[in-house]
């Protein structure tokens, strides 16, 4: 059975989530963050050497990175769900999008959380970030606005990685100007299967990292 490494308030959440839209048994192992400086604690290491969260174990094998964690459950227990079939057209689109949630993505949320913790000293960095943040939003925005998913019109692993960039960028409320991105998480957020892994996984809030300083 597979064993997720979760850490609270983490993309791990995802993971927890694929695996109630599969519908496939699993275990949780729980960590939980520092309260004062929201790092991952050191047990997280024994697990993946950077000491980072999502992991999974599936018997002796432990596989990390989201990405990797995805494409490893859904080619050994899928069956063919939340995925295009490899000759479809929408294949080459999926692979894009689903490399990009944690490639292109991810940078300019994380240089958002970065520099505000640095304050004024990153004033000369701002405009370009947020110049880059508007950039993906908009982009992500587009590409959901047509069928409400990023691939096809149905739910695949695409819509379930990208929901944490969504999601962290409605904790740092960016994504007002963005109304189908907005409605895309939204729907994401309903799903049965998204709300049974909030309720094994435990509390979930972006907003201790992304909420804008006040």
């Amino acid at each position: 059975m597979i064993k997720v490494h979760h850490l609270n308030n983490s993309r791990s959440l995802r993971i927890l989530w694929l695996l109630e839209e599969l519908e496939l048994p699993y275990e949780i192992e729980n960590y939980q963050r520092d309260a004062t400086t929201r790092l991952a604690p050191p047990e997280l290491k024994s697990v993946h050497p950077l000491g980072k969260s999502p992991a999974v174990s599936d018997g002796d094998l432990v596989v990390h990175e989201s990405g990797a964690i995805v494409e490893y459950v859904l080619d050994r227990y899928g069956n063919g769900r939340l995925m295009p079939a490899r000759t479809s057209s929408d294949w080459v689109g999926y692979v894009q999008w689903l490399h990009y949630a944690e490639g292109s993505a991810m940078l300019p949320m994380m240089l958002h959380l970065y520099a505000s913790r640095l304050g004024d000293a990153a004033a000369p960095l701002r405009p370009r970030i947020d110049s880059q943040i508007d950039n993906h939003l908009s982009y992500m925005d587009r590409a959901v606005s047509a069928t409400g998913y990023y691939v096809g019109s149905e739910l695949t692993a695409c819509d379930i990685l990208l929901s944490f960039v969504s999601q962290a960028a409605q904790a740092a409320q960016r994504l007002g100007p963005f109304p189908h991105l907005l409605a895309h998480l939204r729907n994401l957020e309903s799903r049965p299967a998204y709300l049974r892994a909030l309720a094994r996984g435990g509390p979930y809030s972006l907003n201790v990292f992304w909420a804008p300083k006040v």
